[in-house]
């Protein structure tokens, strides 16, 4: 399932944790000289703004993953058609030429074969003394066409199990569909989280810049330390990597949220601020809705309708079958037939002698072990995918718990991250009063300042979380169908 850890969304924002406390952790040995903050390339044009909306437009329209999953449908619907094929008649042809002998009966028989051709008996029967191995030259050509009857529910039974097969593709193509466009609303949050944690650390590297030129004039004037410069020194060039990290992370993001669309551009960003998620129903009308829409159960029951339909079909092969056929033959015989008639022309090179035949033909298979083999065999299968339901009932409702879990959570911490972002500040103009009146030192307004750029990135991660949380939530109850 998308969403979960692993997806490109989430290793986008595992990325940024990574990029942001990593400058904020790591002490620098040295002061390092600042650096420019990268700015996009020229070859690197810069990324088109997009809503939300628009992206889940586009993705259903043009990402390949739904556009393989519908292919699926269309060629199990085309696979549908078959059973229903044997309604339309079926028309043969042939052209044979023989050398034997003909050592004959007045028999007469019919094969149902491509071509319906009755074996009409025309030289002298003879006892088996009698029988002679003279070779005589036989030809013939004939048309027949069959058609259906009566099936006695043999095609219907067939084409109810083809149909269940066509349900269990759309029901994939729904759970396609689903995981696309969570995987675009996770890309897309993963936008804004990596934008407020650029903000932070864009935030940070000017605050602490003002503070190193402060420290570099009062250690110029002989008031402050040279200690409090070189920390000075060192902070802005922890905070100089975190908002080049942050930068990066940012064309990470939006690349993944181009390629979660399928969209032909490299990156792709986001337009205006956060839509606002939609209300959390209760738990109880989650897992009803789920039940109703989710397309994994769905599949799940539409797999075991597809296998009690796939017995029924196969039990139906034991069933008569009732046709018609009719053929038009020509034919010729070199052997000398019984009584006064001729040899026919060309001495049975020449298929010149006509033959027309019309009848109904009913045959049954009254017994066939290895139909009844296989049926039992289906009928152990319809065993499994029954208790695969109950399977998937209860993983659904765990996800589904789990999910409005983490929602929960995930909402019930953003009052205490915006308290902790408003008590950062006050921290930090406290301390930053301090040092601008002489009173504190660079060690106490480093610590302000981490405390504070951390406060508003895991604000902007906890905002990410609730929003992902929302998103995977909606997933879990299908409720983008």
């Amino acid at each position: 399932m998308r969403g979960a850890i692993g997806s490109p969304a989430y290793s986008c924002v595992a990325l940024l944790l990574g990029c942001t406390f990593l400058p904020f952790t790591a002490a620098a040995a040295e002061p390092a000289k600042e650096t420019a903050a990268p700015t996009v390339s020229p070859e690197r044009p810069a990324p088109r703004a997009i809503t939300l909306d628009d992206a889940l437009a586009y993705a259903r329209a043009h990402q390949p993953a739904i556009q393989a999953a519908l292919a699926r449908i269309q060629t199990e619907e085309a696979n549908a058609k078959v059973p229903r094929a044997e309604w339309q008649p079926n028309l043969g042809a042939t052209a044979q030429i023989f050398g034997a002998s003909a050592n004959n009966t007045t028999a007469m028989y019919l094969v149902p074969d491509e071509v319906a051709l009755p074996r009409i008996g025309g030289s002298p029967a003879v006892s088996p003394a009698q029988a002679t191995w003279k070779p005589y030259a036989s030809t013939v050509v004939g048309a027949s066409v069959f058609q259906e009857v009566f099936d006695f529910g043999r095609i219907a039974a067939a084409a109810a199990a083809a149909d269940a097969k066509v349900e269990i593709r759309k029901h994939g193509s729904d759970a396609e569909r689903l995981d696309v466009e969570l995987g675009v609303e996770e890309a897309y949050f993963a936008v804004f989280a990596a934008k407020g944690v650029l903000s932070a650390s864009e935030e940070a590297y000017q605050r602490t810049k003002t503070h190193r030129d402060l420290a570099k004039a009062g250690v110029e004037s002989g008031l402050r330390s040279p200690i409090e410069l070189t920390r000075a020194e060192a902070d802005l060039s922890r905070y100089d990597i975190g908002r080049i990290r942050a930068r990066g992370a940012v064309l990470v993001a939006q690349s993944v949220l181009a390629a979660s669309m399928g969209a032909p551009e490299l990156s792709l960003d986001v337009s205006g601020s956060p839509p606002s998620p939609v209300a959390l129903p209760s738990l109880v009308r989650s897992i009803e809705a789920a039940a109703a829409r989710d397309p994994v159960l769905l599949s799940a029951l539409s797999r075991l309708r597809a296998q009690e339909r796939n017995t029924v079909a196969i039990g139906a092969r034991l069933r008569p079958n009732l046709f018609a056929t009719g053929t038009l033959s020509g034919r010729a015989g070199g052997a000398a037939p019984s009584g006064d008639a001729p040899v026919p022309g060309g001495n049975g090179l020449v298929p010149d002698v006509p033959n027309w035949d019309v009848g109904v033909v009913l045959t049954w298979t009254l017994f066939d072990g290895v139909t009844l083999a296989e049926r039992e065999a289906s009928l152990a299968e319809e065993a499994v995918r029954n208790d695969e339901v109950a399977v998937y009932r209860e993983r659904e409702i765990a996800a589904i718990e789990k999910a409005y879990v983490q929602v929960e959570v995930a909402n019930s911490a953003l009052p205490a991250l915006n308290s902790a972002v408003a008590g950062a500040v006050a921290n930090y103009a406290q301390a930053d009063a301090r040092f601008r009146a002489g009173l504190g030192n660079a060690v106490e307004l480093a610590d302000a300042e981490a405390l504070r750029t951390d406060a508003n990135v895991q604000l902007a991660l906890g905002l990410f979380e609730a929003a992902r949380a929302r998103a995977v939530f909606g997933r879990t109850i299908a409720e983008g169908l």
